[in-house]
């Protein structure tokens, strides 16, 4: 995976998320796919700032602002202001660039 638009991709092909994705991206893979419970399930217990950013996000489109500020401040990431989809592109791109840089991508 190199970019947003190849985990894309990769959403719309397969059925069942890769195992190897770290935490945070599989979150973001099964809300994508519209299963938030799911994505808020792996979440949840993480104690990553990756993770807790993720969950940020999830708390938001959820409409529960406050626990979302929570864990914006957990993540030491600024809350978002704009569309979700579009929040959901930049913590997608960010996670992408380190998962390529750790693994030589």
């Amino acid at each position: 995976m190199v970019n947003t638009q190849e985990f894309l991709r990769l959403i719309d092909r397969q059925v069942s998320c890769p195992q190897t994705l770290p935490k945070a991206l599989q979150a973001l893979w099964y809300d994508k796919k519209g299963n938030w419970h799911q994505a808020h399930e792996i979440v949840q217990n993480a104690n990553d700032v990756d993770s807790a950013w993720v969950h940020a996000y999830l708390h938001r489109q959820e409409g529960d602002l406050h626990n979302a500020r929570y864990w914006y401040h957990r993540s030491s990431q600024p809350e978002f202001v704009g569309e979700l989809n579009q929040e959901w592109e930049q913590i997608t791109s960010l996670l992408l660039k380190k998962v390529n840089t750790t693994h030589g991508c």
